[in-house]
């Protein structure tokens, strides 16, 4: 029997899941979605060998807070086996995070405790401009949400940069992408986002009436984004 590719997703909050990025990577001849809980499911023992691609998503916890939330070390272990793999990895938001700390890079709060939540664009660099990222060189805004930030590992570039996060991107050769930003959330689930994080979001001051309307705004635009961006990833 032929074997069907596989993506599997480690997940931190039900709702932040692959979203959007499930009918790309379907279009992209994924066929078997798995998806393992951290801190419910055992990461010890995954079989990286059956999986054609391990995406990494984001959370509220912080990628240096294993000591408070064990489960991170054996998503450490996890992604430090794919990249010794050179296999497809990519990270989002804190799994990027997670993969600059397995790559021997910082990860802390944002400097002044600044939180950069909200839709903007990002300004891509030289390298940027060369990578999958290119689609995202016209200004189309993207979905910022986080607190933390995290430093370049050794010998990599930054591909993007906000005012607020110098490294909003990075790539290992053609096999692992990291993105501190969201392509994934889709602007019809954005309520259980507002619900789930409201705690943050009303210690921020973020307007949510704005987050809506900037959702609904460039809601296509992102779904056109992220199709653009993994279909030049994948191809690598």
């Amino acid at each position: 029997m032929p074997h069907a590719k596989t993506v599997l997703a480690l997940r931190h909050l039900a709702f932040e899941d692959l979203s959007l990025l499930r009918p790309v990577l379907e279009s992209q001849g994924f066929e078997r979605f798995i998806t393992l809980d951290a801190g419910v499911d055992d990461l010890r023992d995954v079989d990286l060998d059956a999986v054609d691609l391990l995406v990494v998503l984001g959370g509220p916890i912080g990628a240096y807070d294993d000591a408070l939330y064990p489960c991170l070390r054996d998503e450490l272990a996890l992604i430090e086996r794919r990249l010794a793999d050179r296999s497809p990895l990519l990270g989002i938001c804190l799994g990027a995070q997670l993969m600059a700390r397995a790559l021997g890079a910082d990860v802390k709060p944002m400097a002044h405790g600044k939180k950069e939540i909200g839709y903007s664009p990002l300004w891509l660099t030289d390298a940027g401009r060369d990578s999958a990222l290119a689609p995202l060189a016209g200004g189309q805004p993207v979905l910022h949400w986080h607190g933390d930030q995290f430093a370049l590992p050794p010998g990599i570039s930054s591909l993007a940069e906000t005012p607020l996060c110098p490294h909003q991107a990075f790539a290992i050769e053609d096999y692992a992408l990291g993105l501190q930003f969201h392509l994934e959330g889709d602007p019809a689930r954005l309520e259980q986002w507002l619900i789930g994080h409201a705690g943050e979001l009303a210690q921020a001051g973020v307007p949510l009436d704005q987050l809506r309307r900037d959702a609904a705004a460039h809601g296509p635009g992102l779904r056109k984004a992220l199709s653009e961006v993994m279909a030049r990833w994948l191809e690598r």
